[in-house]
């Protein structure tokens, strides 16, 4: 079940289709493409994932979900311009079959959107209501059930008595809070019925004590923040290499130009701020400045994000940054990063869907509310309150592949080695 039917889920779903039919490879997903090993390097066990763990299969996926424009999913995909027509046609008529229903939404949460097919009530626990009965109704056709969240960046959110405990949410939703945002409502709806629920955007959304309360009251996981695909992710790879290398940074410029939706968006100063504040936290948390001073704690880093129509979804992120070695000799490195968009996302979403249905019927991780071995996949990754989140990609891999091995009952790879050189 996916709020915001846009670019990163018609490329998804198109995608799983032109999957099933043979059409097209599951590359980019973790849960099709890779392996895990199990035991000692030696001995030649190398499963996939998607053999490993008992995750739902491809063709057992069933898609719904809302959205504020009207049209099928194959108007969705042609006015994203993602894929190319003639993989569109090849699926037309799977993408026809699925149309968005209306879907709870506020201007004053998106300022340069324009919904105009959206659900009307009294107030957001009516509202939020809709959106459970629209659950209901789906839960009727299916065995079991995912909601992510695919929809726009909202503007920015800091946490208010509303979102402290279950009781007050709850009575925000009748009094209509300001606090209370479109996609807190879908969460609450999705966790009220005992849905997962991840956050592919950078909004406040799950990440509240309320909301976390209910989580794991309902045995509903949770995770998110922000899907980590171009510039961030690239982030998260180099900036562990210059810590576990001891190279210092002076400054990080990153700037990136896309002409999608998104950005569009992002175009509105508060809906980037939210953007903003989830990609600045990555280096602060890699690097961790204030145990190593002398390499990062006076680092620069700016992030810009600018709406550039003529490329559509083929985004542009461009990175400058200013390192420096022995002796504090400067150097620079460049990154240019001409990506796409959604085709980075679509698979981050599919593992998200297979992975939070997963743990859901794992009696260890269902009851925990936060997914924090879903980092590998999120900007922002959601964490236990007093507990910084995880940014290294690196770590953030080894802690999902060893998760699954813990649920699975096979011994976890600490990667030590000692066994192979013993007596």
């Amino acid at each position: 079940m996916i709020p915001g039917m846009g670019a990163v889920a018609t490329t998804l779903i198109a995608g799983v289709e032109a999957i099933r039919r043979g059409f097209a490879k599951p590359i980019g997903s973790t849960s099709q493409m890779s392996t895990i090993r199990l035991g000692k390097r030696t001995d030649s066990r190398t499963p996939l994932i998607k053999d490993f763990v008992p995750l739902a299969h491809l063709d057992d996926l069933v898609f719904t979900g809302w959205d504020i424009f009207g049209g099928n999913l194959y108007d969705a995909a042609k006015t994203a311009q993602v894929l190319d027509r003639d993989q569109l046609e090849q699926i037309r008529p799977f993408l026809e079959s699925i149309e968005p229903m209306p879907a709870v939404f506020d201007q004053h949460y998106v300022k340069r959107l324009e919904g105009k097919k959206v659900k009307v009530g009294k107030n957001k626990c009516d509202l939020a209501n809709q959106i459970r009965n629209d659950i209901a109704e789906f839960k009727t056709k299916t065995d079991r059930q995912v909601m992510i969240w695919c929809g726009s960046t909202e503007i920015y959110l800091e946490q208010t008595a509303v979102h402290q405990t279950l009781e007050a949410f709850e009575k925000g939703l009748v009094e209509n809070d300001p606090g209370i945002s479109p996609s807190m409502m879908y969460a609450w709806a999705a966790l009220k019925e005992g849905i997962p629920f991840a956050n592919g955007a950078p909004n406040l959304t799950v990440d509240i004590p309320a909301l976390q309360e209910l989580s794991k009251k309902m045995n509903a996981p949770i995770c998110g923040k922000d899907f980590k695909t171009g510039q961030t992710f690239l982030k998260t790879v180099l900036a562990p290499a210059f810590k576990v290398r001891n190279l210092g940074v002076s400054g990080w410029y990153s700037t990136n130009i896309l002409g999608n939706r998104d950005g569009e968006v992002l175009d509105d100063p508060e809906s980037f701020k939210t953007k903003e504040v989830s990609k600045l936290g990555v280096l602060e948390h890699i690097f961790q400045p204030e145990l190593h001073p002398d390499l990062y704690k006076d680092i620069y880093h700016k992030v810009r994000i600018n709406y550039y129509p003529p490329r559509g979804d083929n985004k542009e992120g461009w990175d400058n940054i200013d390192i420096f070695g022995w002796l504090g000799y400067p150097m620079q490195i460049k990154v240019d990063f001409l990506c796409r968009d959604s085709i980075l996302a679509a698979p981050l979403a599919l593992d998200l869907v297979l992975f939070m249905d997963l743990a859901a019927r794992t009696p260890g991780l269902k009851g925990l509310g936060i997914q924090e071995w879903l980092s590998f996949y999120f900007k922002d990754p959601d964490s236990a309150p007093g507990v910084y989140p995880e940014h290294d990609l690196f770590i953030q891999h080894m802690k999902l592949k060893n998760t699954l091995r813990h649920i699975m009952g096979e011994s976890l790879i600490t990667h030590l080695g000692l066994d192979y050189y013993g007596e």
